[in-house]
């Protein structure tokens, strides 16, 4: 009698325990998320897989990144390197 007792009881506890952690679990806050930085109205969002960036005509851009700046109507040629060696994006 009381091994059968003991195991209702937990039994019990094992199912009250389950249902209070159960919604814990299912209500965990998804991942936190990087925020678009907030570009002013010249500049466009961009994602690149460096970083988020905001893009405009004339900012330094990477050579290498030319397919990535695409995406956002940006180029990023050998012909826009300047007298220093830097690359400039252009439209």
């Amino acid at each position: 009698m009381k091994r059968q007792l003991a195991v209702v009881l937990v039994a019990a506890a094992a199912a009250f325990g389950a249902a209070g952690v159960a919604p814990a679990i299912n209500a965990a806050a998804p991942a936190p998320t990087a925020a678009a930085p907030s570009c002013s109205s010249s500049y466009v969002s961009a994602s690149l897989p460096w970083g988020r960036k905001c893009l405009r005509a004339g900012q330094f851009c990477k050579l290498d990144g030319d397919r990535y700046y695409h995406r956002y109507g940006f180029h990023c040629h050998a012909s826009s390197r300047d007298s220093r060696g830097n690359y400039h994006l252009t439209h």
